[in-house]
């Protein structure tokens, strides 16, 4: 099951991927996270450290390219999914692959064709993944998030944050992403139900809403992994309803 997080920059869709991932782990452990976000938070949420990103390889094997450095015989295929895997960090639980900003300039159409392949090659090898997409519109625009069993656009309790997911769903409409469902999550909303009316009223169907809890903000202050957050903390207690709506759990 493959599940994307969409939403505007400080929605909460890293919060959320770090929280369905707990959710996940009470009860699974073949999991990838996908951290597609250019600015690569999920890492730090999570508690995982990474040395190199695959923006960081794709760099590398440019310039291998761009320098004629890459004798004929070599299989970029091969050669590139070396390096993706050489990113790939394992956890006794869950597996994280950091994208990391993947520079367009120039023409890179086979790159960028062979790097699509081979990171919907290793999500076959999940039986869940969990992909944190880059804020706003431009994946969706560049078709970045196709063939999701679940797209969730999170929005915070701002008129900003329900136009943005709107957009989200009209566009993703638009261009025809093979997405199966789609559902709305409201983070970081105040006890009142005049917001949850609000949401509703964005016409998608809402999969759930995460409470202010102060935990996540004492959690992200000092850096500790949001995995560890009590297990009754308002904030996952909400996550796993939400996991249980989608049918991730």
């Amino acid at each position: 099951m493959i599940v994307s997080i969409s939403g505007k920059g400080g929605s909460g869709k890293t919060v959320l991927a770090a929280l369905l991932l707990k959710a996940l782990l009470e009860g699974k452990n073949d999991i990838l996270a996908v951290d597609a976000d250019p600015a690569t938070n999920l890492h730090q949420v999570l508690g995982v450290n990474i040395k190199r990103t695959v923006g960081d390889i794709v760099a590398q094997l440019k310039e291998k390219i761009i320098g004629d450095e890459l004798p004929p015989e070599v299989d970029k295929r091969s050669f590139l999914e070396r390096l993706i895997l050489e990113t790939l960090v394992e956890t006794e639980h869950f597996d994280l692959l950091s994208m990391g900003r993947i520079e367009a300039e120039g023409c890179y159409c086979l790159i960028n064709a062979l790097l699509t392949d081979i990171v919907d090659s290793l999500s076959k090898f999940y039986g869940y993944v969990l992909m944190d997409m880059e804020a706003g519109l431009e994946h969706i625009s560049r078709r970045t998030n196709r063939g999701v069993d679940v797209m969730l656009i999170v929005t915070d309790p701002s008129k900003m944050g329900f136009q943005t997911a709107e957009r989200i769903y009209k566009l993703a409409q638009k261009v025809r992403i093979n997405f199966g469902r789609v559902y709305v999550v409201g983070n970081m909303f105040p006890e009142d139900p005049e917001f949850r009316s609000a949401l509703e009223g964005i016409g998608i169907e809402v999969a759930g809403i995460i409470p202010i809890d102060p935990n996540i903000s004492a959690f992200n202050l000092s850096g500790r992994s949001l995995l560890e957050i009590p297990d009754n903390s308002p904030a996952i207690v909400a996550a796993r309803q939400v996991a249980s709506t989608i049918g991730l759990v």
